[in-house]
């Protein structure tokens, strides 16, 4: 598999239900923020810069979450993030919220590569190439 980007988060009481267990939908707030750090970690640019600088934005086209345990206040967590296909107009992810080794959330997610306008386009040959 290919490398896997790790991003840490701690559950916070504002992410948590009356009972402390975190609500389903900001496990898309945290496997978000992996993605996002991901990018930044592997172009060394922000989003705003690849967007200004090279006219493409990353949009979620399809996302696929099974939730098999859940995460608590305070428990700390790790989003791994791997790419398991990609081309220069898509990008497919596999995202596992863990709390240690326990697996809590997987989430397979697709990518589309579009530019300012909304239409499709083309991760520059250089940007594709720092994708691992």
């Amino acid at each position: 598999m290919a490398d896997i980007h790790k991003y840490n988060v701690k559950v916070y009481y504002e992410d948590t239900d009356v009972g402390g267990i975190v609500y389903y939908a900001n496990y898309l707030k945290f496997t978000e923020r992996a993605r996002t750090e991901m990018i930044y970690d592997l172009f060394k640019l922000s989003h705003q810069k690849l967007k200004d600088q090279h006219d493409a934005i990353f949009v979620v086209r399809s996302c696929n979450i099974k939730y098999v345990k859940s995460a608590l206040f305070e428990d700390n967590l790790t989003v791994e993030t791997s790419i398991v296909k990609k081309s220069q107009v898509r990008l497919n992810l596999l995202q596992e919220v863990k709390r240690g080794e326990e697996l809590l959330i997987s989430s397979g997610v697709e990518l589309a590569v579009v530019n300012k306008q909304g239409s499709v386009t083309k991760l520059p040959e250089s940007l594709f190439k720092k994708l691992k």
